[in-house]
């Protein structure tokens, strides 16, 4: 009950917040602290060791080596969905670096949807909700659209972009490939 309090008074506080008001511990054993990643692109994402979508892990390391002057990854292991990601944080690291040679930040494990939401999630949500008035309401493929922005994270692998001011500038379904043009567009 007394870490539910502190979630919804943290949820509270940091509703209307910045990205760079979020702190959250690593799989590593490290804070990680979004504040340090002012100035760069962040790209979130919500990760599971058991998903179809699991090999992206590869292409995000990818992405992580090629741009990490200018891109900082996080990775969200979650068990939302499925039960994809049923293992503790250490043996979550362990799949990462041994199957992927993942080097980018990753975060403990949290729930990105429902009742118990991170409070970071929460955030990324209302965010894309706000980005989702910007759409135009013009044809069926701008509604669809911000219809999946109303509701973004439906499965593993969803990814937010970040821009260098801590602005949610895109929301990349969970079947993008991190590697794609349309995610290096925003980078190149």
């Amino acid at each position: 009950m007394k870490s539910l309090l502190v979630m919804l008074a943290l949820s509270a506080t940091l509703g209307g917040g910045s990205i760079y008001d979020f702190k959250v511990p690593g799989l590593d054993g490290n804070q990680i602290d979004f504040a340090a990643f002012k100035g760069k692109k962040i790209l979130i994402v919500n990760t599971a060791s058991m998903c179809g979508n699991t090999p992206q892990y590869a292409d995000l390391e990818k992405l992580y080596e090629k741009y990490k002057d200018k891109l900082v990854i996080v990775g969200f292991p979650a068990n939302n969905f499925g039960q994809q990601e049923p293992g503790t944080n250490g043996e979550i690291k362990e799949f990462c670096t041994k199957n992927y040679g993942v080097t980018f930040p990753m975060a403990d494990k949290v729930s990105v949807k429902g009742d118990d939401i991170d409070p970071l999630f929460k955030w990324l949500v209302d965010q894309s909700r706000e980005l989702a008035k910007k759409v135009p309401s013009d044809n069926s493929k701008d509604l669809a659209w911000k219809d999946y922005l109303r509701n973004p994270i439906t499965w593993n692998f969803t990814k937010f972009l970040l821009d260098e001011n801590g602005n949610l500038i895109a929301v990349f379904h969970n079947k993008t490939n991190p590697m794609s043009d349309e995610v290096l567009k925003y980078l190149n």
